[in-house]
């Protein structure tokens, strides 16, 4: 029986961006045992949901299915065996069981986070995924340490944002790419020392001029399919690079890596540990009270358009800040 309805995304085929479709006459789900109801406000929009959707990444959904998994809102219900969280709690997720581009969707308790007054909503719906894959890509992957140089690549979209606050708080030397004058702004407004232009021809000579021709000693790599030829060689001894995106396949020499002993590792936060979230929401949560942590929101959708935030955040010549839906 259904007790309330709501409106929310469907995808009932993979393909292109016009199979996200709005449904007025959905059950609210209803939370069972250490899951949470949230009455969602806003719900960030991510490359890999693009990617889900079009049925090219690993893991398949089960159709019909509601994409979504970092909103923030309100805790509306709670289960059974909740006890960190409790109705009228300002929250944040990490992840949802139901698919977030909807008016309410239910979550594990443990993927829940409060959100701090300091932070509206929009804002809390781009926490999710860019900033706990920043932190797993700089201290859980890279293992970096203050002082050493991080260099990221596509630093204007939401994980570029969240990577230039997280490294700036971190203490490493900044460096960021961004593909439009805007960008570049934006990401040395973020915490970038110097900020690179990468549609610029030789613009990897001036990021090792900037480095005194030592290289980096990390990078964080949005699209590997593009770059990853180029960051090899740019990197220092030992450097390495963290794959977070990437749309296709590239070609490399090996020996790029042998001269260097360098190294080459994908990230994805869907394999980190209950115990790694937890001390990656902590930090967070102390940068959201001390404000280095503040999301640039960029393109902001009503939940109707979500065919085009799945658009944008693909073809968009620039990226600028994060795209999120609006309930």
């Amino acid at each position: 029986i259904c007790r309330m309805m709501m409106r929310a995304i469907r995808v009932s085929e993979l393909g292109a961006p016009s199979v996200l479709k709005l449904c007025t006459d959905l059950c609210v789900p209803q939370p069972a045992n250490n899951q949470v109801l949230i009455n969602v406000r806003a719900c960030g929009v991510n490359p890999v949901e693009t990617y889900i959707r079009a049925g090219t990444y690993a893991r398949k959904p089960n159709l019909p299915y509601t994409p979504g998994t970092d909103v923030a809102g309100v805790v509306e219900q709670v289960g059974d065996g909740v006890t960190t969280l409790k109705v009228g709690d300002r929250v944040f997720t990490t992840d949802t069981e139901s698919g977030g581009y909807a008016e309410f969707t239910v979550a594990a308790e443990d993927c829940v986070y409060k959100l701090p007054d300091a932070l509206d909503f929009v804002q809390g719906a781009a926490i999710g995924i860019p900033y706990f894959t920043a932190y797993r890509a700089l201290v859980h992957k890279a293992h970096v340490k203050p002082g050493e140089t991080v260099l990221i690549h596509g630093a204007s979209g939401g994980v570029g944002v969240a990577t230039c606050q997280l490294s700036r708080a971190l203490g490493l030397r900044v460096l960021g790419t961004a593909g439009t004058q805007d960008g570049m702004k934006l990401v040395l407004k973020n915490g970038a020392h110097l900020a690179f232009n990468h549609r610029e021809e030789g613009y990897t000579d001036k990021i090792m001029d900037a480095t005194e021709g030592r290289g980096v000693d990390v990078i964080i790599e949005m699209l590997a399919n593009v770059n990853l030829s180029s960051d090899l060689k740019m990197l220092a001894f030992a450097g390495r690079v963290m794959v977070v995106g990437s749309r296709g396949k590239i070609e490399l020499d090996p020996r790029d890596a042998m001269m260097k002993e360098s190294s080459v590792m994908g990230v994805v936060l869907f394999f980190a540990s209950q115990e790694e979230r937890k001390e990656c929401a902590a930090l967070l949560y102390a940068g959201m009270e001390s404000g280095w942590l503040c999301p640039t929101i960029g393109s902001q959708y009503p939940l109707e358009k979500a065919a085009d935030a799945h658009r944008d955040i693909i073809e968009s010549r620039g990226a600028s800040g994060k795209i999120v839906l609006i309930m």
